[in-house]
């Protein structure tokens, strides 16, 4: 029997790197309120008692950047100053700038020349669909981002006090013939008040968070490490800094496929980076929820100003149940590429975005995640049987 090991980790919305992502999405959020064609390019750095949010970005409307990262700093949990980091104290630096008008030229829908919205920019991403887990994504992953999402709610509920926003999870499957069979090891560490002990910490943590999470896979002989270091008190911004788009395979699977290298955060539905990841995941879903493969990789590519994408390639790591050729032919025939039709079919034009910004992007049910939907996923399984 063949078997092996593979490892994902995810962190909590209070990571330095995941601050920066839903200051980002907020700013991207309140421009999509109130003008849904604005152009959005929004980084995020944050450090010990500063935030800094620079860019492009073309609107009609007015934000206020520094209340939009406050007032995320604080839906975090960063409402204590002796936290060394919270929202009252940070200072707030902003330096905006409008889109490029050659990548304007390229991008803005001109029906009356006949001309189609383009790619924001040129590319390559990758959507992704295993049958591992309800959700259609690889069980490593999906604890991972489970893990981190009871660390925050038990901390957010009040049910264990002691814990801070900050936080990380790890979790590592063995496979046995492809097919997940037991966790192997699990990793958490998070952020805590000072007078609080570590078996404290690593028995709650394990009864109320690992456990509830992972117990169906777990056995007698599973790793634990949990705060490893043996304390996690100085965490957020003042333990390391945070940009926009560095956590670009938490976001997505987990690092068990391939990855296009585009982050997501702060860029609006123009850009193909986020929006043909999107359609990528959607599409992998509806072929998984089909049975016509196990699993599916995608690849889309794009030049910038162009709408039809220049490629669409696919690897089913030898799990379809007919040939790829076909598969790739449905895909065709089912799903539009082009940039605008994404954009309008997964009605990507609403400020849906800061929810995306922790716990990734895929393998959540919420209503606003289109790209989830399986709603294909009959007249694929019809037309390839």
């Amino acid at each position: 029997m063949d078997s092996f090991l593979f490892t994902s980790e995810s962190v909590t919305e209070g990571h330095p790197d995941k601050i920066a992502d839903q200051i980002s999405d907020g700013v991207l959020d309140a421009i999509m309120a109130d003008d849904p064609y604005g152009r959005v390019a929004c980084e995020v750095a944050v450090n010990t008692g500063m935030v800094v949010v620079f860019g492009e970005i073309t609107t009609k409307c007015y934000v206020e950047i520094p209340k939009i990262a406050r007032e995320t700093i604080k839906e975090i949990g960063y409402d204590d100053a002796t936290y060394g980091f919270d929202y009252k104290a940070c200072a707030v630096l902003t330096s905006i700038d409008e889109q490029s008008p050659d990548i304007a030229l390229g991008v803005d829908e001109m029906k009356d020349k006949g001309k189609e919205i383009g790619a924001g920019d040129q590319g390559m991403m990758v959507g992704y669909a295993c049958n591992e887990t309800k959700e259609f994504m690889p069980m490593p992953i999906q604890f991972a981002h489970k893990l981190t999402k009871k660390l925050s709610d038990v901390r957010r509920d009040k049910i264990l006090e002691f814990l801070r926003p900050d936080g990380k999870s790890q979790v590592t499957i063995e496979y046995k013939d492809g097919k997940p069979a037991r966790v192997h090891t699990v990793v958490v560490s998070c952020q805590h008040d000072p007078d609080v002990s570590q078996k404290t910490i690593k028995d709650a943590v394990l009864e109320t968070v690992i456990k509830p999470v992972c117990g169906h896979m777990i056995d007698t002989d599973t790793i634990f490490h949990i705060n490893p270091t043996g304390k996690f008190i100085i965490g957020g911004p003042p333990g390391d800094s945070g940009l926009t788009g560095r956590k670009i395979i938490v976001d997505t699977y987990g690092g068990i496929n391939k990855h296009g290298g585009g982050a997501f955060s702060g860029k609006d539905c123009t850009k193909v980076d986020r929006t043909g990841a999107y359609m990528g995941r959607y599409v992998c879903k509806n072929i998984v929820a089909a049975g016509i493969a196990d699993k599916i990789e995608l690849q889309v590519a794009y030049a910038i100003g162009v709408s039809d994408p220049v490629s669409v390639w696919i690897d089913c790591y030898g799990t379809n149940k007919i040939p790829e050729d076909k598969i790739l032919e449905l895909i065709k025939k089912h799903f539009d590429f082009r940039v605008g039709a994404m954009i309008e079919y997964l009605n990507l034009r609403r400020p849906i975005y800061k929810d995306t910004a922790a716990f990734g992007h895929f393998g959540r049910e919420e209503e606003n995640f289109t790209w989830e939907k399986t709603d294909k996923a009959e007249a694929l399984k019809s037309d390839a049987f």
